[in-house]
């Protein structure tokens, strides 16, 4: 008997009776274990508080333990500001969502004026993609406050507005909705399924020049799942936006 844990109890002053004892098991269960049987897991627990030694080095051959997703495992990467996202990720976020698709922000004029993003959006929505785009009310006082904020004033309605046209083809699609919301972003959310860009705002500098994180969601109480809960906050005090005159 030669192996871990014959060698554990040995070094924790234990025989086999003596194991037997404490854990309430008849003396040839504890030989067996000694001898290469591997116990059940409640056991293994106790021989490992006993001998105080750890199950893996107890049983070298128990299969490596799974380790719970950290919350920082959520972030896949921060670029510095907007402008460093790649081109081309806007459109593969949106272009990779099976289930839905969420954009808050205030005006996402970027978006709406890059010409591949609102078609994408109206094809994902007319193969059931729910899509859902939740901007500034244009006359709204967070709205007015963000582009006083900005140095922009009236600046930042004309930008929603603008993003509004450029979002037009989505307005009739039965799977996109379009709504107006007045309220305080601590930072913009675009979302594909379990994927995330949140564009962070900084006070006084327009959204291109602050941070960008990107998210996976890998858990039900992580990162991803506040900025989402905040989302539906957010969506379900909004108003439908007024449709654009052609």
């Amino acid at each position: 008997m030669n192996g871990p844990l014959a060698r554990a109890l040995r070094s924790a002053g234990l025989d086999a009776i003596d194991a037997a004892a404490r854990l309430g098991v008849d003396p040839k269960t504890v030989q067996r274990w000694m001898t290469g049987r591997m116990p059940y897991p409640r056991r293994r627990d106790a021989l490992a508080r006993l001998t105080g030694w750890a199950s893996h080095d107890l049983w070298p051959d128990l299969p490596p333990a799974k380790q719970p997703a950290r919350i920082a495992d959520e972030v896949l990467i921060i670029y510095p500001h907007r402008s460093a996202v790649p081109t081309d990720t806007w459109a593969r976020l949106v272009s990779s969502a099976k289930r839905e698709i969420d954009v808050l922000a205030y005006s996402a004029l970027f978006l709406a004026e890059d010409a591949s993003i609102p078609h994408i959006l109206r094809q994902k929505a007319r193969t059931g993609v729910r899509v859902r785009i939740a901007l500034g009310q244009p006359d709204g006082q967070n709205v007015v406050r963000r582009g006083n904020e900005e140095g922009i004033g009236d600046g930042m309605s004309a930008r929603i507005r603008t993003a509004l046209v450029g979002f037009r083809p989505l307005i009739d699609e039965p799977g996109a909705w379009i709504r107006f919301h007045d309220t305080v972003l601590y930072n913009s959310i675009f979302r594909a399924d379990e994927e995330l860009l949140v564009n962070t705002h900084v006070y006084g500098r327009p959204g291109a020049h602050a941070p960008v994180l990107h998210l996976k969601a890998l858990r039900m109480d992580g990162i991803v799942a506040s900025y989402l809960d905040s989302f539906e906050r957010v969506w379900s005090a909004a108003r439908a936006a007024p449709s654009v005159p052609d």
